[in-house]
């Protein structure tokens, strides 16, 4: 399925992830609030430009913030921003090693995702991965809850 758009608006592409499948965005521009989705076809995916592992790791990390109570949020936010390096590097480090030893009482196996998340803000080839893993894991609480609720 295609959609067509008049030539002389510029076409912005994203990719939105609903949990089951994917799909791509194609707004006339930025400001367009009228956008429309439309499945991938494996014959579209030469001719598309992707967002690259930074992209899909920072709307991960949104969200995750969209998901947590303000205050939570807000400490993500401050250690994502670039000046928290010092503190994130270490911090991801330490919830790694943490969840190595998740057979221990307090530490656990949510140590090491959360870990690996904070690592992939700085290094490249963890990011596209770590922003799968969190939009996976994201999907899966929204069938949970689904379920719940009806």
């Amino acid at each position: 399925m295609r959609l067509s758009a008049p030539l002389s608006a510029p076409i912005c592409y994203g990719i939105r992830s609903c949990g089951q499948t994917s799909t791509i965005t194609r707004r006339a521009s930025e400001n367009d609030c009228t956008s429309r989705a439309f499945p991938l076809d494996d014959h579209d995916r030469g001719d598309m430009h992707f967002p690259s592992g930074r992209q899909e790791l920072r709307a991960a990390f949104k969200r995750i913030e969209a998901e947590l109570p303000p205050r939570l949020a807000k400490a993500m936010r401050w250690l994502r921003h670039p000046d928290s390096r010092l503190i994130r590097i270490p911090a991801g480090l330490a919830l790694i090693v943490g969840g190595v030893f998740s057979f221990l009482p307090i530490l656990g196996a949510w140590m090491l995702p959360l870990g690996l998340m904070l690592l992939a803000a700085d290094i490249p080839f963890l990011q596209r991965p770590m922003a799968r893993f969190a939009n996976w894991c994201l999907g899966l609480v929204d069938r949970i809850r689904r379920r719940r609720s009806g």
